[in-house]
């Protein structure tokens, strides 16, 4: 029987982590996979850490990986991608943006011989039930056009936080993985396209959370993130 990992980075998330935990569980449970869910904390202020290890005692299923400082988004997902187990290895944001039940829409693809699936908000038969505010919107519609420029990754929508990867693909990708913070996405992406791994995209159901904030300084600093990933093609860096 084939396992699933669902690793979930994780940054201050005391308040909902539960929430997207219970709500992950209760969705394997009725897959008929083997299973594992991996919450990456990445070295958070509040009670993030108290809360899954007290979810985990009683849950062999439910492993944390606590980290005691910071190391960006893109690190803690690189360290829970290459610590699972599972022979297809999903990450997801503590948010519940996108639920874990979307993942079913992604199996069969891996059946089909895809080695990594994407969640897309940009495709036919997306549904974006609350949008972001008008000028965050606005900014991801400028940071796409950038990175369609200057990485073009063929799939459209590089940020969504919902992806799967075969363990194969994930151990290929993640292992090379060099940026960790605001861009990681466009590289691992990147890297994919240049092993020649096989990408799809599913359309999924993304929520915003309104608790969730990128500042401009955020953008301004993927933008930078994205040159490096030009320059590590352009310089040979991936091979």
């Amino acid at each position: 029987m084939k396992k699933i990992s669902v690793v979930i980075p994780a940054y201050n998330e005391e308040h909902r982590i539960e929430k997207t935990l219970l709500s992950v569980e209760e969705y394997l449970k009725k897959t008929g996979y083997d299973y594992e869910i991996l919450v990456v904390d990445d070295g958070s202020k509040d009670n993030t850490a108290g809360v899954v290890e007290k979810l985990a005692a009683g849950n062999p299923c439910l492993k944390l990986i606590d980290n005691r400082e910071n190391h960006g988004k893109g690190w803690v997902t690189r360290q829970g991608m290459l610590a699972a187990s599972g022979d297809i290895r999903l990450f997801m944001d503590a948010d519940n943006s996108t639920r874990v039940d979307e993942l079913s829409k992604m199996l069969p693809l891996f059946e089909q011989g895809t080695d990594i699936v994407i969640g897309s908000r940009r495709i036919a038969g997306s549904v974006i039930t609350k949008h972001q505010p008008l000028l965050r919107d606005f900014l991801g519609g400028v940071f796409r056009l950038i990175v369609h420029t200057l990485v073009p990754l063929k799939v459209t929508d590089s940020q969504c936080g919902f992806k799967a990867f075969t363990a194969r693909a994930a151990q290929a990708v993640f292992s090379k993985q060099s940026i960790f913070r605001w861009a990681f996405d466009v590289e691992i992406l990147a890297l994919a396209r240049k092993q020649g791994l096989k990408i799809m995209e599913v359309p999924v159901t993304w929520v915003n959370d309104e608790a969730s904030h990128v500042k401009l300084s955020g953008m301004i600093n993927m933008l930078f993130e994205v040159l490096t990933v030009r320059w590590n093609l352009w310089t040979g860096k991936y091979k």
